[in-house]
């Protein structure tokens, strides 16, 4: 299954807020406040931080809000998510094998990942939860293949 296929599988699921066409940025001079409440409202674990909305700078995910609040308490609020996104964004190209991503995610520690075209303007986000969702719908394929000849079907 490619990258392309899981972008495709989210817009089936009729979901607004992970829609491929419409991926959720934020400004890095948002505060963590006005992300946490972004999050909670687009019900999503991740926001990708971008000036112009096409090309990401960084990422924010609830995780990284979480830390911040138990490192220095609410007054971190306030604070620009600039200061605590992760810059060294990983993405991916619409025809990588789905599978590939999903270890690089495991690897990597991480769980969102930008889709983006050759000239690095995004497409879409993916989760982990999409990477497998597709490995188990592949996975599902495979066996009713595998069954269907044994059966002789």
């Amino acid at each position: 299954m490619l990258v392309k296929q899981l972008l495709s599988m989210k817009s089936d699921n009729a979901k607004p807020w992970i829609d491929s066409a419409t991926i959720v940025t934020i400004a890095p001079t948002t505060t963590l406040g006005e992300a946490a409440t972004l999050l909670a409202e687009k019900r999503i674990g991740a926001v990708v931080v971008s000036t112009d909305g096409r090309r990401p700078e960084g990422i924010l995910s609830e995780r990284d809000i979480v830390r911040q609040l138990g490192k220095h308490g609410p007054d971190v609020l306030s604070q620009p998510v600039s200061g605590v996104m992760t810059t060294q964004v990983q993405t991916c190209t619409t025809g990588e094998d789905a599978l590939t991503i999903l270890e690089r995610m495991t690897q990597g520690r991480f769980r969102h990942m930008p889709v983006v075209d050759g000239q690095g303007d995004m497409l879409g986000v993916i989760s982990i939860g999409d990477a497998v969702s597709g490995r188990l719908k592949e996975l599902a394929a495979e066996k009713e293949a595998l069954t269907g000849m044994i059966m002789g079907s």
